[in-house]
């Protein structure tokens, strides 16, 4: 969950280093931080003297708690810090003290930072050392100047709200962060990007060759979310409608556009069963009206009974079988240890 900070205030307990890092994040918002101390380090003495923090010499009691959005507790001792989150607790205040994760109503996630867009890693106090390797990763991942691109998307849309037709918004938004106009952004053609944007916009159409719709047969493969393909998981996280087969374990679901139309299907043979001709007739619909389909089976070869979609094909709607992940007691016993690496 991320808080609007504007207009209210943060109550950081500690004048040292570890009161100076929590000071050093909540500087990237634009709340009020109160600095409850009686000594400030030179950082956080810089901080109070242009103005970005204020001061609180006064002896701690609830009331120096009462109304923050936030509070930290960072004053390095142990018993001390005890003792003043039990204040801030008594003035019913969410708290983070630090190293102290017991104590704890909030944790202070590692932070990959391309304002506007913010990825958040936390792992709720328990390995704080690994979700900063996995902040490492996420930066390597992420251009620096994808915030710039996040407000440009801002800017525009209005104009796609007005210009491009409901049905193809999803689309063009897609097109903007995963195609061409991204990686010209990355490369430092922001102005390149902005025109291609803009005459999309224009032409008031999704540029996307799939804005015709799609269907993906895609398998669930041994049945675990974690052992998805990742073709499998882009295209449960695309999808505007999921047709679910009845064995699909509810835990890969988890993996699919939360906002998604979800068709569960009944089992074969139960009184409400889809007879074959009537969903194949609903997921051609579907895709006809332009809409990103995905059919979820628990298997991969009950895809290859599934030949109906080649007329979508000619119509320009793109059909593709994604398959599952192979189980490991899939491949032959036998299968030696010189094999093994030839075929991985």
């Amino acid at each position: 969950m991320f808080l609007k900070m504007q207009d209210r205030r943060v109550v950081i307990a500690g004048g040292g280093e570890q009161a100076a890092q929590k000071a050093r994040l909540m500087l990237k918002t634009e709340a009020e931080i109160v600095l409850l101390s009686q000594e400030l380090d030179e950082e956080l003495q810089d901080l109070v003297a242009t103005g970005r923090a204020r001061h609180d010499t006064g002896a701690p009691g609830v009331r120096s708690f009462y109304g923050a959005a936030l509070v930290f507790i960072a004053t390095g001792c142990v018993g001390l810090d005890a003792a003043l989150q039990a204040l801030a607790k008594e003035a019913g205040v969410l708290v983070n003290v630090v190293d102290q994760p017991d104590l704890c109503d909030a944790y202070t996630p590692s932070i990959v930072d391309r304002d506007p867009v913010v990825v958040a890693i936390g792992t709720e106090g328990n390995a704080p050392v690994l979700g900063r390797m996995i902040k490492t990763q996420v930066e390597e991942l992420l251009e620096p100047r994808l915030g710039d691109m996040a407000r440009l998307a801002g800017r525009l849309r209005e104009a796609v709200a007005h210009h491009v037709a409901p049905e193809a918004r999803r689309g063009f938004w897609r097109w903007m962060f995963a195609g061409e106009p991204r990686r010209l952004h990355a490369r430092g053609s922001e102005h390149r990007a902005a025109r291609l944007l803009k005459q999309a916009i224009a032409e008031g159409h999704d540029p996307q060759t799939r804005r015709k719709g799609a269907v993906s047969l895609v398998g669930a493969g041994p049945g675990d979310a974690d052992l998805l393909t990742l073709r499998a998981v882009q295209r449960l996280q695309e999808a505007d409608i999921i047709f679910v087969a009845p064995e699909v374990a509810p835990a890969i679901l988890e993996q699919a556009r939360r906002d998604a139309e979800r068709v569960h299907l009944p089992e074969p043979g139960a009184a409400l069963a889809w007879p074959r001709e009537r969903l194949e007739q609903r997921i051609a619909t579907e895709a006809r009206h332009g809409r990103s389909v995905v059919y979820l089976l628990a298997d991969t070869p009950g895809m290859a009974q599934f030949e109906p979609f080649e007329a979508l094909d000619e119509e320009g709607i793109l059909v593709e079988r994604v398959p599952g992940a192979m189980a490991i007691d899939a491949f032959p016993a036998g299968l030696g240890s010189g094999q093994r690496s030839a075929a991985f």
